[in-house]
């Protein structure tokens, strides 16, 4: 049963950490409130069920839903959230759950009121023994992906120089500007890029947040507190907070499933009593 627990709790995590790791990024390193970010994942789980109703691979549809959704992004970033950079929490947050009941009134049109199910290829499911033990195929998928990727983006916002430009942007964008750093591109490739994290955790965990109109809703407080208990734009805290609050969860499913949203806000506030800025905390301001 322990082990049970802690293999679906850490594939459950790592799904919620793909998915968080993108709004950490943006509300963290961008400075902006974008309650819109689940919308990205739903897009990106809808587009993926769209290109392989059309014959499209598994794999390929994945690649080709992930980068349709930094595209598309793009443009939502240049003319809609950039008019609010600077501007107040408030503003920010209105105009990107305005976004969140577009991207919901496009689903509804587009595909219906009814759940989209993604086929899983064949390695991806059924059950895998190991030592006499039996697991599911699918959660330990969940876990190196999400162990692969979390490593991959620190790489990339850690040790790479488009890290370190991001970085200085945002410690002091003027300094930057003077240093002949295209703060206008580094923002709005990092905006592409958590939208495209998103996609890519919205198609990962979709056998266990099913994709529907009122995804970017329902998944959206969820997300938040993992943002928040990590710390904004901190990565491990958010792989931390996201494996966390996974397993806790999990075993509130397994053991008290009554009590189980119950117990994951109480770890919540918990750890934000405890550290007001989350586990490896940053504020916005």
């Amino acid at each position: 049963m322990a082990l049970a627990i802690m293999i679906d709790g850490v594939a459950y995590g790592m799904v919620l950490f793909v998915i968080a790791v993108g709004m950490s990024i943006t509300m963290g390193l961008i400075r902006v409130v974008n309650l819109a970010h689940c919308g990205f994942a739903m897009m990106g789980g809808f587009a993926c069920a769209a290109f392989i109703g059309a014959g499209v691979r598994f794999e390929l549809a994945v690649v080709l839903a992930v980068l349709a959704t930094a595209a598309i992004s793009v443009p939502l970033e240049r003319v809609l959230l950039r008019r609010v950079y600077g501007r107040s929490e408030l503003d920010q947050a209105l105009l990107t759950l305005g976004l969140v009941y577009v991207l919901i009134a496009g689903c509804n049109l587009l595909h219906g009121e009814r759940v989209t199910e993604l086929p899983l290829p064949a390695y991806m499911t059924g059950p895998w023994t190991l030592l006499g033990l039996v697991f599911q195929r699918y959660r330990l998928v969940l876990i190196v992906a999400g162990a692969a990727l979390a490593g991959l983006i620190w790489l990339i916002l850690e040790r790479s120089d488009y890290g370190l430009k991001v970085r200085a942007a945002v410690d002091n964008t003027s300094t930057a500007q003077t240093l002949g750093i295209n703060t206008s591109f580094l923002y709005t490739s990092a905006f592409a890029f958590g939208s495209g994290l998103a996609a890519f955790g919205g198609i990962l965990g979709s056998a266990l947040m099913p994709m529907e109109p009122s995804y970017a809703l329902n998944y959206l407080v969820i997300v938040l507190a993992v943002v928040t208990v990590g710390g904004l734009g901190k990565i491990g805290g958010t792989f931390a907070a996201a494996v966390l609050l996974g397993v806790v969860d999990t075993a509130a499913k397994y053991l008290l499933p009554d009590a189980a949203a119950t117990a994951f806000y109480l770890v919540m506030f918990a750890v934000l009593i405890v550290r007001p800025q989350g586990l490896f905390g940053r504020s916005l301001t």
